[in-house]
């Protein structure tokens, strides 16, 4: 009590020593996360150029949600990055190049990416400069929030004419000479004879010739453009897996056997036990599903293809009211009841003309008759195309409000429950030649059920699914062993420690900073930040929750940005040092001077090459650039030295140069060196400006 009123006493005390010590870890991040407040509030700078950490962001979400549900944070922030990296990179090169958009340019631009949209077409069908100013008007006044779409609109549509303005200025200094044109024209025709001698690199074996270690990091330090990689990391990791035990799969199905009978509760208000019906004596399916089951109801006929593989010839055959299950498909026990069986077709034709009003689904702003008039108007089609159906393509084209009216109204084939409810119900329920008009959440539709496929048994059924989940039990042991694990490592080998457990260690290699997806574990941002972060050193262990277990992840390697290492370069290094000595090795092993002597010393024939061009570099079946190229700097007659070629040593003599007869002009040839630059350039230009930028990226930091 005395220590409590102690306490009590000094609580202001107390307070600010906690908020101090907040303040410390707080300053204390800031400083070690590289000097000062800029990499906090800052995505990136590129060539002095800062990218807000917030307005990142915000395009960040704004693109993951046009990306739709199934994309991932990680997939709208290389998109982002991309696109902002570009934008900075040219704008820095319109603003040398003293490039602007002049309103005309911008007004002309806009139309053209109007020119589909009816909204701002006048009668003629031509974009309309009042419709756009009426169109501008009412959304600044109305939604602040359209307005700014529009906003970027016009900027993303300026830009877009800025590139294609500093792009085809390029394209336009992209010039091949009637000397380049000359040139190339005898690169492609002029053409050599020879005989050769090519003693081949296979004649020695690999295990005869010594690569080491040093001379493969000399090597790529001689040629650092070939071998530079971004920072890379390598991770090896096991999973515990918090599967459910034998035990759990037992007491599941005998949790979910207990649905098909009635339990007995106690009421608390009326203080006497209430029978509960069980699955096989509801009433109500749908509401008992959705009661119990780990999966909504679905009210929709099913064929066989459309049953669970194990299971489909069992469910297929069942009568109305029969129950089967338990039954297991895959990680799930079900319970099913056939509520209705029928003969249909599992696949239906049918066109339609789409009438939408004001507030019907994804309706466009230009729809703007009521729901009244909307009937009106689908009545009157209906009367027309029930007497004649010839009509009902063109009055699809004229008046259809989606994009069907292109193929006049044709929705093609569909199975049943692919479209809304009422729709599918009467494609399916009606023979092939019914016109007939529904209504759904999108408007009115005048419909016409076309060809049918031949009809097959379908089941509808009342399915209870309760998926199997591990027991208490059973993830505290997954958690002890984990724990164990993590602690063995401390004073052991992780492979060792892993084999002597029965774990399989999956090896992750070259890791970059901004990478999500780890083979084996899916999308998983902390452990790659995990393994960049500057405390994180090679050797350590760090385990890591994840929806199915636990990852016990170390550290194998980080490699900061630079040159590739000895183990990465090794694969393509290594071939090339092989070649390099095994021809030094041939070298030493010729005697002769001609090629017939070298051939006799090393017991090969002498072979012809004809009609070879620089073009074309071939000798016998192998593309040698460097021996081809030497051999052109020869006269008939004479002999080239020995030449390490990329398949072997070879000696040529040449028996004769065949050039190609001059032409009046060679301006064809110009022209398809020009035709051939010009698609690349854009690329090209872009990627050798992203070489040379200056980028400080600061992703990894919030991502």
């Amino acid at each position: 009590m005395a220590i409590l009123n102690s306490i009590r006493k000094r609580g202001i005390f107390l307070i600010l020593i906690i908020a101090l010590a907040l303040f410390a870890f707080i300053l204390s991040d800031v400083l070690t996360k590289g000097g000062g407040t800029k990499v906090q509030d800052t995505i990136a700078t590129i060539n002095g150029t800062d990218i807000s950490r917030q307005s990142f962001m915000e395009e960040v979400d704004a693109t993951q949600r046009n990306m739709g549900p199934n994309s991932n944070t990680s997939q709208a922030v290389n998109m982002v990055w991309d696109r902002e990296l570009r934008r900075v990179i040219l704008e820095e090169q319109y603003e040398k190049a003293g490039l602007s958009v002049e309103k005309a340019q911008l007004d002309d631009a806009l139309k053209t990416s109007l020119a589909n949209n009816p909204t701002f077409l006048n009668e003629a069908g031509q974009v309309d400069d009042g419709k756009i100013q009426e169109y501008i008007a009412s959304i600044k006044a109305s939604s602040p929030a359209m307005y700014q779409q529009w906003l970027d609109f016009e900027q993303n549509t300026a830009e877009g004419v800025l590139q294609r303005t500093y792009f085809n200025m390029i394209k336009g200094g992209l010039r091949t000479t009637v000397a380049e044109g000359e040139q190339e024209y005898h690169f492609q025709n002029d053409n050599l004879n020879f005989s050769y001698v090519m003693i081949p690199y296979s004649k020695i074996a690999d295990e005869d010739v010594n690569v080491s270690d040093d001379e493969i990091k000399k090597y790529v330090a001689a040629h650092p453009s070939d071998y530079e990689v971004d920072a890379q990391a390598d991770i090896q990791y096991v999973f515990f897996s918090e599967e459910p035990s034998e035990a759990d799969i037992a007491e599941a199905k005998t949790e979910t056997a207990a649905l098909l009978n009635n339990n007995v509760e106690f009421n608390q208000d009326t203080k006497i036990n209430d029978t509960i019906p069980g699955f096989r004596n509801t009433k109500d399916y749908e509401e008992y599903v959705n009661a119990n089951s780990d999966v909504p109801y679905y009210d929709s006929w099913m064929f066989k293809s459309q049953l669970p593989a194990t299971v489909a010839d069992t469910l297929i055959n069942l009568n109305d009211g029969d129950i089967y299950g338990p039954y297991k498909v895959e990680n799930s026990f079900y319970l099913s009841k056939v509520l209705e069986t029928k003969k249909m077709p599992d696949s239906a034709e049918s066109k339609h003309i789409l009438i939408r009003y004001v507030g019907t689904m994804r309706a466009p702003e230009t729809i703007t008759r009521t729901k009244e008039e909307a009937q009106k108007l689908a009545d009157s089609l209906l009367s027309v195309v029930k007497k004649d159906k010839s009509k009902f393509a063109e009055l699809a084209a004229e008046f259809s409000d989606d994009s069907s009216s292109q193929n006049g109204g044709d929705l093609g084939s569909s199975t049943p429950g692919r479209m809304v409810p009422p729709f599918d119900k009467f494609i399916f329920n009606n023979s092939t030649g019914t016109i007939g008009l529904v209504e759904t959440d999108f408007g009115f539709h005048i419909v016409e059920v076309g060809k049918q496929s031949e009809p097959k048994k379908a089941v509808k059924l009342a399915t209870v699914v309760k998926n199997i989940e591990p027991s208490k039990k059973t993830t505290d042991d997954v958690f002890f062993k984990a724990s164990k694990f993590e602690v063995a490592l401390k004073d052991g080998d992780f492979t060792e420690l892993a084999q002597a457990q029965n774990l399989e260690v999956k090896p992750v290699n070259n890791l970059g900073k901004m990478d999500s997806n780890i083979p084996g574990i899916g999308a998983n941002r902390p452990i790659v930040n995990w393994a960049f972060d500057e405390d994180t050193k090679v050797g350590d262990i760090k385990r890591f929750s994840v929806p199915e277990g636990y990852i016990i992840a170390q550290l194998t390697r980080k490699n900061e940005k630079g040159l590739m290492s000895v183990a990465q370069a090794t694969a393509t290094v290594k071939p090339i040092l092989l070649n390099e000595k095994k021809a030094q090795k041939i070298r030493e092993s010729i005697t002769g001077n001609t090629i017939e002597d070298i051939a006799k010393n090393q017991g090969l024939s002498v072979q012809n090459g004809t009609g070879v061009t620089m073009a074309n570099p071939m000798v016998g079946a192998n593309n040698e650039p460097k021996v081809v190229g030497t051999a052109f700097g020869t006269k008939p007659g004479e002999s080239t030295g020995l030449i390490d070629g990329k398949n072997g040593v070879y000696k040529i003599r040449t028996t004769a140069f065949n050039p190609a007869p001059k032409l009046e002009s060679y301006v064809n040839y110009a022209n398809q060196l020009s035709s051939k630059a010009a698609p690349a350039s854009q690329s090209a230009v872009y990627n050798a400006l992203k070489k040379k930028a200056d980028i400080e990226d600061n992703r990894a930091t919030f991502y």
